[in-house]
């Protein structure tokens, strides 16, 4: 089980059992890192889940406490233990399929060759040749345009956000879709921002177009024309995570926001979905004014991506691997996905099933009268969207699943919710 999971779960226990009362104050964020011995982040997880399903409420600038209705409020995310977990139906794995292990290792060995340059530490900013490649790659599939040097690599989204809120100090809110950005919203909390959601009116919004929610949704053109005006005549800084915009495939393509903007938008983007989620590099372009803020604040950051792996992608990406490989697993993912979904439609031909927008997830809403555990005990890891009512609300992501166990888990999904 997750670290911030057991933290969740252990506090929602005490609340429930009456160990804490409604009214009383947990302990805070610093305080709670010492006793459970994790990071901030960990705890901010669990903390952001708390209080999105109403067990706890945070006051500002008093910290969190025990809510009214802890013992009535619905919980809306199930966390399933990880030692009866078989199948990964929360798009959080990748399918062996879908990736050339045998390609990449050669890539992998090639830069372990070049001695001369593992013996340093990589750049601040990362690697250079491997940003002039990510700038020529981004300018070609999202008409994204800028010099390496606005070019940050980072090991996945999170470090990128923690200099971008090292920059922005002189920023006070920050706004998000909703509460499934878990870990954006805890990372600038913890840098003392005010977090909302759906507040247009935020010093920052954080956006995800591709990928408004975990139903799939994806932003329309007149939307992303509307939020480009709006932010530009409100002063207000766009942070533009174009998440899974490569999968976007029975839907006409949409222009990135930074293509749209004139000058404060922030692009950010990652390759874990197009490889693999153990190869964790993710990049950020910044605007020029935060580019030279982050010159004259150059030494407080350092590179936290895999040196090795950024030799090795600089040249997967410039040898062609990359589109390839994206049209590989939009083509793999995208059949999965609709056979999954007319699978789940044999089976529960009472439910509701759809497919999201961006072609990779299936929303499943079903009558259910069940303890949730359920799924566990059928070797399930799903994703709960709602649950309350005698109703169920699934997003499913059968992405990590074999085709030939599809069938499989479509029968097991149905003795679990029947």
């Amino acid at each position: 089980m997750k670290k911030y999971t057991q933290i969740y779960n252990t506090i929602k226990d005490m609340i429930l059992s009456g160990e804490l009362c409604s009214g009383e104050k947990i302990p805070s964020v610093r305080k709670a890192c010492k006793i459970y011995d994790v990071s901030m982040t960990t705890v901010q997880n669990a903390y952001f889940d708390l209080c999105a399903d109403g067990y706890i409420i945070a006051h500002n600038k008093s910290g969190y406490f025990v809510s009214e209705i802890a013992k009535t409020q619905p919980k809306e995310e199930y966390f399933a233990e990880e030692k009866n977990i078989e199948f990964d139906l929360t798009g959080g794995s990748a399918d062996e399929e879908s990736f050339d292990f045998t390609l990449w290792q050669r890539y992998i060995k090639s830069a372990l060759r070049q001695t001369d340059r593992l013996l340093s530490y990589s750049q601040a900013k990362g690697e250079y040749d491997l940003r002039c490649a990510v700038s020529q790659y981004i300018r070609e599939k999202r008409n994204v345009i800028a010099s390496p040097d606005r070019i940050i690599i980072g090991a996945g989204v999170q470090p990128l956000l923690q200099i971008l809120c090292i920059l922005l100090s002189n920023k006070k809110s920050v706004s998000f879709p909703d509460r499934s950005f878990v870990q954006g919203m805890g990372i600038f909390s913890g840098y003392g921002f005010d977090v909302h959601t759906r507040d247009k009116d935020a010093d920052i919004i954080y956006v995800s177009p591709s990928h408004m929610t975990r139903w799939g949704d994806v932003m329309p053109i007149k939307r992303r024309l509307e939020l480009v005006e709006y932010s530009q005549e409100h002063n207000s800084l766009v942070i533009e995570d174009d998440y899974e915009n490569e999968f976007l495939y029975n839907i006409k393509p949409t222009p990135s926001l930074y293509a749209l903007g004139k000058g404060n938008i922030i692009y950010m983007g990652s390759f874990s979905a197009m490889l693999l989620p153990g190869i964790r590099i993710s990049f950020m372009v910044l605007t020029k004014k935060l580019a030279e803020e982050y010159n004259k604040k150059s030494y407080l950051f350092a590179q936290t991506a895999s040196k090795t792996e950024q030799i090795a992608l600089c040249n997967y990406i410039r040898d062609g691997h990359i589109k390839s490989q994206t049209r590989k697993i939009r083509r793999l993912y995208t059949a999965k996905t609709k056979a999954f979904a007319d699978l789940l439609k044999k089976e529960l031909p009472d439910a509701k099933i759809e497919i999201g927008e961006n072609t990779l997830q299936i929303v499943l809403i079903s009558a259910f009268n069940k303890d949730l555990s359920v799924f566990e005990q059928f070797g399930l890891r799903v994703f709960v969207e709602k649950y309350k009512k005698n109703e169920i609300v699934l997003v499913i992501s059968p992405s990590a699943i074999p085709n030939s166990e599809l069938d499989i888990i479509a029968k097991k999904l149905k003795m679990s919710i029947l």
